[in-house]
């Protein structure tokens, strides 16, 4: 064995044992890079065993040795680019499901098993035998077409994994760029040190790519140890901007829209990329329909909630912030984010209306009584406004119940209320007080005016009786009547009291009348 040869194997194999202790370095670390270090070990572990089986190969004295480690090379060989790739692709934030992996490694598969199938077709290498002027164990070969599909895989693995880093660079922090520059380079030296071999710069018969892979996993080492590569991954900006879930877009110095994100075109069909470029007061009624005012981007930042009616009602809040360099900066563009917040409003709705409205008749509950009247009622005093509350309830609703049971109860707690809303007028509050009663505040009226909207409640209550099951259920109500005084300590819940005192002096007196406190 000559100088040069042990020089060649010494190399590939300072290069397998890089890599060997590169695979078991991260896997005993694994823990602490998560799934990021899978593709990772699988790559470096294909290099490994490339080189391992490309020393071996160079202690070869015949064709037939040489062609036995050819094929145990490519066992790792054609893996590793791929691989390789694959890495990169999880290290940028691209999601890796099983078809795309799978599909990736359908080509290395295929030079495996053409190169150890070689001798039945000749596919791979037309000719692959002993280098005649060197002798073992170096070898002579023409390649194959299958041979060519195989390196042009493996070119587009290389180039597409150097295309993505750079791609990048400028979508990262700076204090990644260490990162980015080492895989740069683990990619770009086997890279060009594969194009020279097949170019035949390079000495015959030796493949020079097992010697410099330990470079690239020194190269890789430094990144892991010096800036936690594979422990801080930088996150591409495209990644993270597609990846929210709210409609974000950007609008430059001159309000016209130069980007959107995935979540904003799921939002609005008609918006796409024809409308890049085009100025906001264009983009705008294709996002919200002609209806909705459109924004000045100008001011500093804003918050609207716009609804749209096209094709149907829809809720939007919609976030508007200046793009600066620094916070001295002027302003270079706009950032819009736009959440759809129909639901969340609807179901507010729904909230609110549980919270304010009886669940049985559909009018005012008392807490929405009290929310609602106590500033009317402040406003009545500082103006010396007339301000009167009604209170009435359902004479003997309890022989009701009990005679004709609960539902028909019900019944007519929904025919009264009903027969009110029907005939309130403006400026008055109607509310379901508890179980059978009911409150009215009349603002701007007297007891006396309050007196004849009760009367005719009253006549118009004991006029129409409630059909239940076939039987006619006659209804006759009480009613007290308070009038704001000119005492200024009066609360809300004095009248009120007043009223109640009336509501059963009316009962006194023989219900289905009408009582003004004070004049029963």
């Amino acid at each position: 064995m000559d100088s040069q040869l042990t020089v060649y194997i010494t190399l590939v194999t300072i290069s397998g044992v890089l890599n060997l202790l590169l695979t078991l370095y991260v896997y005993m670390n694994r823990s602490l890079y998560g799934n990021i270090a899978t593709m990772f070990i699988l790559g470096t572990m294909a290099k490994m065993i490339y080189c391992f089986a490309y020393a071996f190969s160079l202690t070869s004295s015949t064709l037939e040795q040489l062609r036995f480690w050819s094929v145990m090379q490519y066992v790792g060989m054609p893996y590793a680019p791929p691989l390789g790739l694959l890495f990169i692709l999880s290290y940028l934030g691209y999601r890796l499901t099983k078809w795309r992996i799978a599909a990736l490694l359908v080509i290395p598969t295929f030079s495996l098993l053409s190169n150890a199938t070689n001798g039945w077709h000749h596919l791979y290498y037309k000719t692959y035998t002993i280098n005649e002027a060197l002798g073992p164990p170096y070898n002579y070969i023409e390649v194959g077409p299958l041979y060519i599909v195989h390196g042009a895989f493996t070119f587009v693995c290389f180039i597409s994994s150097l295309f993505l880093l750079a791609l990048r660079m400028k979508d990262t922090d700076s204090s990644n760029h260490p990162q980015l520059i080492a895989l740069i380079l683990a990619h770009l030296i086997p890279m060009g040190t594969s194009f020279s071999y097949l170019i035949g710069i390079t000495p015959p018969g030796i493949d020079p790519v097992p010697m410099v892979l330990g470079f690239s996993s020194l190269f890789i080492w430094w990144a892991i140890v010096s800036s936690r590569l594979l422990t801080i991954v930088p996150i591409a900006k495209e990644t993270i901007f597609n990846s929210i879930k709210d409609g974000v877009i950007v609008f430059d110095i001159r309000n016209r829209m130069v980007e959107y994100n995935h979540g904003c075109q799921s939002m609005f069909n008609k918006l796409d990329r024809s409308l890049l470029g085009q100025p906001l007061d264009k983009v705008w009624p294709d996002l919200f329909g002609g209806s909705a005012p459109v924004p000045d981007l100008s001011v500093e930042s804003q918050e609207l909630e716009v609804v749209s009616n096209e094709p149907n009602e829809r809720i939007y809040q919609v976030r508007i912030s200046p793009l600066k360099r620094s916070a001295n900066s002027p302003r270079d563009g706009s950032v819009m984010i736009i959440t759809d917040i129909t639901e969340l409003k609807r179901m507010q709705l729904r909230l609110e209306h549980h919270a304010y409205y009886d669940e049985l008749t559909d009018v005012f509950n008392r807490r929405a009584f009290f929310d609602r009247c106590e500033d009317t009622f402040a406003s009545a005093v500082q103006q010396n406004i007339p301000f009167t509350v009604i209170l009435f309830d359902i004479d003997e609703f309890k022989k009701v119940n009990d005679t004709h049971g609960h539902a028909a109860g019900d019944r007519v707690l929904i025919h009264v209320s009903q027969l009110c809303k029907a005939n309130l007028a403006d400026n008055m509050l109607f509310a379901r007080y508890g179980g059978e009663e009911f409150v009215l505040a009349l603002f701007g009226k007297t007891a006396e005016e309050g007196e004849t909207f009760a009367e005719h409640l009253r006549q118009q209550i004991e006029a129409q009786p409630v059909m239940v099951d076939g039987q006619w259920i006659n209804v006759t109500s009480s009613f007290g009547i308070a009038e704001l005084t000119d005492n200024p300590e009066e609360s809300l819940m004095q009248l009120l009291h007043s009223a109640d005192e009336a509501l059963y002096a009316a009962k006194r007196g023989g219900r289905n009348r009408v009582c003004i406190y004070g004049k029963c």
